[in-house]
């Protein structure tokens, strides 16, 4: 009896150890809704501020430097004002811009509509973008952002800056206050569109090159490296690529049920 007790005492004091470190021991995530829009009052605001917010959303919000950078995975963005009359020209654009603030609007919201050679996903000869419409899915850039960062782009360039202030577009404090809170995304592709995955990624439909080809990543990558692969991108990096090019908030951004469901989906892709 007294060995049956002591057994007894074992085993509870041993599950109380586990609940204690699992409540307390491991780093919670807390669910969070999705980056809002910076609240901005258009009506109030100079042509100088309008360029700085341009500068904000393209080095933030916008997520640009993560490929058009010195690692050469996107063309610089100073080459665009020298090279935009050039590009309009060309045989292969398909747009229907006819200035330097359509060209780089256009270049936001519609990659593909020019591709500068040697940037084009693999095996379409430099005809399809791998960067996605920034005006949707995760990044979502309101049509004030949009503008400010042509704004900054042409006054960055020593361009002439044409565009606008816009006074139609709704006060984005008032959009922010009438948003819904979303609700977490169960289907784990529809994840990796919402947090645009695909944009860098072998993943699904999508083909992007940038990153890793995850399309059999399970085979290779247990669930804990790969759940910490997207909440700490920069700890375990894959051979051959750089620090610094994935997003490191998705922890923010993603709710915990969400990372979970995308890390079971690509720990089953052997």
């Amino acid at each position: 009896m007294k060995q049956f007790l002591a057994v007894i005492g074992f085993s509870l004091l041993t599950i109380a150890g586990f609940t204690g470190f699992s409540n307390f021991g491991i780093p919670r995530i807390e669910p969070a809704p999705p980056p809002t829009e910076e609240k901005i009052d258009l009506g109030a605001m100079t042509m100088d501020q309008f360029i700085a917010l341009g500068e904000r959303t393209l080095n933030g919000k916008g997520t640009c430097k993560l490929c058009h950078n010195e690692l050469g995975r996107a063309p610089m963005l100073e080459e665009i004002i020298p090279n935009t009359e050039k590009r309009l020209a060309d045989e292969r654009y398909k747009g229907a811009s006819k200035d330097l603030a359509g060209y780089i609007m256009e270049s936001m919201v519609m990659p593909s509509a020019y591709v500068v050679a040697g940037f084009g996903k693999s095996g379409s000869n430099d005809t399809v973008s791998p960067m996605p419409d920034v005006s949707t899915g995760s990044i979502g850039l309101s049509q004030a952002e949009l503008l400010a960062i042509v704004a900054y782009l042409q006054d960055s360039g020593g361009a002439e800056v044409t565009v606008e202030i816009p006074t139609d577009v709704g006060n984005a404090a008032d959009e922010e206050a009438d948003a819904e809170v979303r609700d977490p995304i169960t289907d784990p592709l529809e994840i990796a569109t919402e947090f645009g995955c695909g944009t860098c990624h072998k993943i699904g439909e999508d083909e992007g090159d940038l990153g890793p080809d995850l399309t059999t990543i399970g085979a290779t990558r247990d669930r804990e490296y790969l759940r910490r692969s997207i909440l700490y991108p920069n700890v375990d990096l894959a051979e051959g690529y750089e620090a610094d090019i994935m997003p490191d908030d998705l922890g923010d951004t993603m709710f915990a049920v969400e990372v979970e469901r995308i890390t079971d989906y690509l720990a089953g892709l052997k």
